[in-house]
């Protein structure tokens, strides 16, 4: 399938973004996070709360925002500075990581706040524009090549990093090599989103009114009076939240499970990225297959995938079964992830499309919260993680069975 300048551009944004998740939200800041606070004094746990409220406050600010942004967003011209403005807010906080001094733990965690607002702001209208960049028809295959090449794009500076760790070719400390790595991350994200603020337009959009943040705010209260109207998008989303809790939790506790299985540090890094490298190929077929038999079905084969992820979990003994249960979440993660975006993209409004991303972003966001309760509970009710895992089975049933019930784009007539 040959790809417009626009759909390419929108592509390499999310190559350029995802090395954040990966460099920042996954590896060196935690592990960099963790040893400046134990030098502070700090213990172990009060580092990893604290660094847990920084992921919740900065997660949790910008979800409340989000559906008043994306309201105000839906105005000419306005989406594209809404992007600008927290992509340059998540890529400078990301420079400025390597200024802070060696015992400046709370600055650290303060400016990781504000990037993770940066790069969750901009992904609410970066997801939005793809209804800007395609047309229905090739949307879930531009959503899936989105994923797709940002699994491969963040895996480069990651090896990368790994590398230059690894060999030691750099003479420097290892505080050093860690701030190389932020402004790597940086560099990455800037370099690559050029091709977005070139070449990306907002097409769908409502002409500018006076007031423009009162009457945004009104046509929001009116969207959440009337909700009602919107039924197959609130039905949509509400299976939304229960399936994407489980995919977000298994990735978020994976490495916690691999150890609790005796598996070492340095396997588990391995293992994450060849989940990352298998999500690529993996992804790209999900979108392929959507255009053939249509996204509902493979939404529904992703969940299948993650039902039998949960139930093979009960079974796990080896490091060799952790290996095959990383291919197999490889295989569906970004294909699941894709295809409810373009899924999404189809059953709304298009002139409204950044208010209903708005709640699409509350629903991803707040999701990742049952999965890890319920993963706990289970865990230390029966004392095995694996019946912790394998409880997460109820969230991909409940959300395949409400997902059931969503109608289809040819279905919805207020398009």
């Amino acid at each position: 399938m040959k790809m417009t300048k626009q759909e390419k551009s929108w592509i390499m944004q999310d190559w350029a973004n995802s090395a954040y998740s990966i460099m920042i939200t996954t590896a060196i800041l935690p592990i960099y996070f963790k040893g400046i606070a134990h030098n502070a004094g700090l213990s172990d746990q009060m580092s990893t709360a604290y660094l847990g409220y920084a992921n919740s406050i900065g997660t949790l600010l910008i979800s409340l925002l989000a559906p008043i942004l994306g309201t105000i967003a839906d105005y000419r011209f306005f989406k594209k500075r809404f992007f600008s403005l927290f992509t340059w807010l998540g890529i400078l906080t990301t420079i400025s990581f390597a200024f802070v001094p060696s015992d400046g733990w709370l600055l650290l965690l303060i400016l990781y706040a504000c990037s993770l607002i940066g790069f969750a702001g901009a992904n609410i209208f970066y997801d939005a524009f793809l209804i800007d960049i395609t047309t229905n028809a090739r949307m879930d295959m531009i959503s899936s090549a989105g994923y797709a090449f940002g699994y491969l794009g963040s895996s480069i500076p990651f090896i990368l990093f790994i590398i230059l760790q690894a060999t030691g070719i750099l003479p420097v400390s290892q505080v050093t090599l860690v701030n190389i790595g932020f402004l790597m991350t940086a560099l990455w994200w800037m370099l690559f989103t050029l091709p977005f603020w070139k070449n990306v337009q907002q097409i769908h959009y409502i002409e500018p009114e006076p007031r423009p943040v009162r009457t945004s705010f009104k046509r929001l209260f009116h969207t959440i009076r009337h909700i009602g109207a919107h039924k197959n998008i609130i039905l949509f989303l509400i299976a939304y939240f229960f399936y994407i809790d489980g995919v977000d939790t298994i990735f978020r506790m994976a490495t916690s499970y691999g150890i609790d299985l005796g598996i070492s540090e340095t396997t588990l890094i391995v293992i994450l990225l060849v989940t990352q490298l298998i999500a690529f190929p993996s992804t790209i077929l999900y979108g392929r297959l959507a255009q053939r038999f249509q996204t509902k079905p493979l939404i529904l084969v992703a969940i299948c995938t993650y039902i039998i992820i949960c139930i093979y979990a009960v079974f796990m003994k080896s490091t060799l079964d952790f290996w095959l249960l990383a291919v197999l979440v490889g295989t569906s993660q970004g294909g699941i992830q894709a295809l409810s975006r373009s899924y999404f993209g189809k059953i709304i409004p298009k002139k409204r499309a950044n208010e209903f991303y708005g709640f699409y972003n509350i629903f991803g966001k707040f999701s990742a919260i049952m999965g890890p309760a319920l993963l706990g509970i289970i865990t230390q009710i029966t004392g095995k993680t694996q019946l912790g895992v394998a409880s997460l089975i109820v969230l991909f049933i409940v959300g395949g069975i409400l997902f059931l019930f969503v109608k289809e784009e040819k279905d919805l007539n207020f398009l």
